[in-house]
């Protein structure tokens, strides 16, 4: 275990070199909403300060290939989930590039795991973890957590995210940093519905739309919207419900959605690269979650200015105010959940005055530029405090301090 206790080699002031080459890892990038998040930062980084690489273990996903394409990035250097040979290769990745942060991205796992243990044989000055999920499935789990000490921090995407992590998923709560999640405001604003996708969707002119954006996993309880759906298409049969994302469980959510007499009701759209076109076609963005951390589909329909009826759980009150710019609801409670998204079907003046209040609430919160400025600030801070001092900062450190002199008065005179 030698690697534990690698030195560093020798660290050069941010001011006195090039930028700092930063590895982010992570097992693969789907279409999702940290991977997403990622995109966005590495695009972000400033060049001048960061040189942002991509080390995706398993293969890059669609989102890697976009990365891949931008930016240096390497895959491929793990074979399954007990093949340890994975610290090796990425320690001689690590070596070879120069690398001077890594950031693991995603909660638990092997690119935790792995990405942190190579980085300290590496010698990587900046080792973090950002955790962008609260609770189960993902977790850390007791070998990441004894990983803690050679961690430099964990990022947490929120206040009562970032309190989980030190409360329940054993990070020490000194090595514990909040990065609010970010979103571009420039797109993802209000727009004009475009006619032509409407028709391509079989959708009306002034019909009430309520959506859904998240992966077709388990947490997300889609279940819950199509019952809610279900009530309000009893009463609203000219709804229509927008199912945006795509997973394992589409199969079976297609099934209830027939179950439940929704076959013409809820459009099925997958994953979807025109989103902020989507949602202006939309009166209300739903989320039905068992639990969530700072979801980012939240945070992109307020900036297009649409309200958000989503569960009370994770870190989502500090995204939605209840009564400002949406509706807050009981977890697994299908009869409110639809009494407020047919609140706001109902009454679109409502609809329209709270999504301007989202819009200026992200725009002045959760603006990707603040996401992006605390990374940036993090790592170099960490990086810097790394560093030997300056011979004039060692100087003035070391040298005796000047005598006390008497007090100046109010005149500024002794």
């Amino acid at each position: 275990m030698r690697f534990l206790f690698a030195r560093y080699r020798h660290l050069v002031r941010p001011a006195d070199r090039g930028p700092l080459r930063v590895m982010f890892v992570i097992t693969n990038m789907p279409v999702g909403g940290a991977e997403t998040l990622l995109v966005n930062l590495v695009r972000r980084l400033d060049r001048s300060r960061f040189a942002p690489e991509l080390c995706c273990l398993k293969h890059f996903g669609p989102l890697g290939e976009v990365l891949a394409a931008e930016v240096p990035a390497f895959d491929g250097l793990i074979a399954h989930k007990y093949d340890v040979a994975v610290l090796g290769r990425l320690t001689r990745l690590l070596s070879r590039r120069a690398i001077d942060a890594v950031v693991t991205v995603g909660t638990g796992g092997d690119k935790m795991f792995w990405g942190r243990l190579a980085a300290r044989a590496a010698g990587v000055p900046v080792i973090l973890s950002a955790l962008h999920s609260t609770g189960l499935p993902d977790h850390v789990e007791w070998p990441n957590r004894l990983l803690a000490p050679i961690t430099d921090g964990f990022i947490g995407v929120a206040a009562a995210h970032g309190d989980y992590l030190a409360r329940a998923e054993g990070c020490p709560p000194s090595k514990v940093f909040v990065i609010p999640n970010g979103v571009d405001t420039e797109r993802f604003s209000p727009c004009e519905p475009d006619p032509a996708l409407r028709q391509s969707l079989g959708l009306l002119p002034g019909q009430p739309v309520a959506a859904i954006v998240a992966a077709l996993r388990p947490e997300k309880n889609h279940e819950l919207f199509l019952r809610a759906a279900a009530r309000i298409a009893r009463q609203r049969p000219e709804a229509r419900f927008l199912v945006i994302g795509d997973g394992p469980r589409r199969g079976e959510l297609q099934r209830l959605a027939a179950e439940l007499g929704l076959e013409h009701s809820v459009l099925f759209l997958g994953t979807r690269a025109d989103v902020p076109q989507i949602l202006s076609l939309a009166s209300v963005l739903v989320l039905s979650s068992h639990m969530e951390a700072s979801p980012v589909s939240i945070l992109e329909a307020l900036a297009c200015a649409k309200p958000v009826v989503a569960t009370r759980v994770g870190s989502i009150p500090e995204s939605v105010e209840h009564g400002g710019c949406g509706y807050l609801v009981t977890p697994g409670d299908e009869a409110e959940l639809a009494a407020r998204v047919d609140q706001l079907l109902g009454q679109p003046e409502l609809a329209g005055r709270m999504g301007q209040t989202g819009r200026e609430r992200v725009v002045r919160h959760a603006s990707l530029e603040r996401m992006v400025e605390g990374y940036q600030d993090l790592i170099e801070r960490v990086y810097t405090a790394k560093c030997p001092e300056s011979p004039d900062e060692s100087a003035r450190r070391t040298s005796p301090s000047p005598a006390k002199n008497t007090p100046l008065s109010p005149t500024g005179k002794e």
